[in-house]
């Protein structure tokens, strides 16, 4: 399933629509660092790979703006344990 992820950066999060359903990624900025601090996907679509689209997109968003990530949020840094 293609998951399409939006950044609002007015918000400090990304997010991805499916099926109506909002699901987002929460960071903070703190200096050359984000925090990256709460994953949610409400459960009508879980399991489809949308924790794993937002954690790809906000991490790659950060990596080009050449920040590091300090993951915080348990389902981030889970995610980047299994990136290797």
């Amino acid at each position: 399933m293609s998951v399409d992820v939006v950044h609002r950066p007015e918000q400090s999060r990304l997010e991805a629509q499916v099926e109506g359903e909002t699901a987002f990624l929460s960071y903070e900025r703190e200096g050359d660092a984000v925090v990256m601090t709460h994953t949610v996907v409400p459960p009508e679509i879980g399991g489809r790979g949308v924790a794993g689209a937002l954690a790809g997109a906000a991490v790659g968003w950060a990596r080009e703006q050449g920040l590091e990530v300090d993951p915080q949020c348990s389902y981030v840094r889970s995610w980047l344990s299994k990136q290797g």
